[in-house]
């Protein structure tokens, strides 16, 4: 049920009706596609409603740091990608062999989550999900009669005017049907890979009918609210086509104000000219340092001082140069601006975090929307063109290192879109719009299910 507080008016002694809802939002994957919702859950909380976050146990700590309720949705993505098998798949790039990978171990996982799911929304009044954890959200929906809102953080409705982020870019030039069939497509491999599993957790789980052969992006519970987007407007213009939609701005989950960055750091940074960023995210590599030596030669060619973050992404060396720097995790949004371009794989945040800095921006894409992010870099002028990982040599990094650095019409692209970012307030917004319809009463109408 929604809480309903009255709250006496501090100016005319009257009364005001403040709704608080108990709200549950479902994150599923690697840190990237988890801590925009993180950001979110903390813009509800901080805005009266109680917020609960269900992901993946390697996060607990994440969601607990930022005072939302951590539920659990067993699972370790770190631990899934250093499997060496994964490893192989991922370096390959090839996203068909990757999503069945990952469909087989969703199908072994998909009843725990339900379990897990279950307990999670005991009491909600709404359910929050993106792509990874769409199928749970509308299966619970249907369970427990939940509004579910749809937020993503990448396209994922159809439209004619860009193709689906799994699709080369160059077949907008087909025409607009062949882009908004490319979304269908993308939204058919994502829901085959997770048939069987859901199947499974409606059946032994949750005692619901099996989902549609093709998937239940028609479900009733997909139609009722307007979709979020936790999207720059000035990275992804709204498509005329997309309907009830709103792209609010990116969901950026900045550092805590007590943190301090190590004294190592600081000392490197103020001891000679900005460096360049290299770090790979949450990718992995088979042999860590072959590719530390392949990103050592790019910028021992450049003449650039770096900082390589290690991590996820493998990267090791022992015996670097006064030049660069090795270090673990340290917050984007605190280092970005303090640096000449950023190297990356390309993840919708890591992006996000450079775009918003400023900077220009080299993408290195290993799979998925990847590619897709590192084109529209290119596209809007602010980095150089991508380079895939398969395709990644010492001479091609440092030819985009030096062109990033030394571009001034780049710069001045980068400078411009980071201000227009950095004017945007993305949970803001998508909380607005959350708390407008809550208002209008839309999450409490008596055909949409909610308690």
């Amino acid at each position: 049920m929604i809480i309903h507080i009255l709250q006496a008016s501090p100016t005319a002694g009257t009364e005001k009706r403040v709704s608080l809802m108990r709200i549950l939002i479902i994150a599923m994957g690697s840190r990237g596609d988890v801590q925009p919702y993180v950001a979110l859950g903390k813009g509800l909380k901080a805005a009266g409603h109680s917020v609960r976050l269900a992901t993946h146990e390697n996060f607990e700590l994440l969601v607990n740091s930022h005072g939302l309720e951590f539920y659990l949705l067993k699972g370790n993505v770190q631990a899934f990608l250093e499997d060496p098998e994964n490893r192989q798949l991922l370096e390959s790039g090839n996203f068909l062999a990757i999503n069945a990978r990952a469909a087989k171990a969703s199908q072994r996982a998909a009843i725990d989550w339900a379990e897990g799911g279950l307990v999670a929304s005991r009491g909600v009044d709404l359910l929050v999900a993106g792509v990874g954890g769409l199928f749970l959200g509308v299966a619970l929906a249907e369970k427990l009669k939940i509004p579910l809102l749809q937020a993503y953080i990448f396209p994922f409705t159809p439209t004619r005017a860009f193709p689906a982020v799994l699709f080369p870019q160059s077949i907008s030039n087909l025409g607009g049907a062949v882009n908004r069939l490319s979304h269908h497509v993308f939204r058919q491999i994502m829901w085959q890979g997770s048939r069987t599993g859901d199947r499974l957790a409606r059946q032994q789980v949750l005692d619901l009918p099996t989902a549609p052969k093709w998937g239940a992006y028609h479900s009733v519970h997909l139609q009722r609210y307007p979709i979020l987007y936790g999207l720059s407007p000035s990275v992804i213009a709204q498509p005329s086509d997309w309907q009830n939609t709103h792209i609010t701005g990116y969901w950026f989950l900045d550092e805590s104000p007590d943190w301090t960055p190590p004294l190592a750091l600081l000392e490197f940074l103020q001891s000679g000219s900005p460096p360049v960023f290299i770090g790979f995210g949450s990718m992995v590599n088979r042999n860590p340092e072959e590719t530390a030596d392949l990103v050592l030669q790019a910028i021992a060619l450049t003449g650039q001082r770096a900082i390589l973050q290690s991590g996820w992404s493998g990267l090791s060396k022992g015996n670097l140069p006064d030049t660069v720097l090795m270090v673990d995790a340290i917050p984007h949004s605190w280092l970005f601006p303090r640096v000449a371009a950023v190297v990356h794989h390309g993840g919708v945040g890591t992006t996000s975090a450079g775009l918003r800095a400023g900077i220009p921006t080299i993408v290195i894409p290993f799979f998925g929307d990847q590619p897709f992010w590192g084109q529209r870099v290119a596209e809007l002028g602010v980095g150089t063109d991508p380079i895939p990982r398969k395709q990644l040599t010492a001479e091609r990094l440092a030819e985009a290192i030096h062109k990033a650095v030394s571009d001034r019409a780049m710069h001045q692209r980068s400078t411009d879109l980071g201000a227009r970012i950095q004017a945007e307030d993305g949970v803001a917004n998508a909380v607005a719009v959350i708390s407008e319809l809550e208002k209008r009463g839309a999450f409490c109408d008596k055909n949409s299910g909610g308690n």
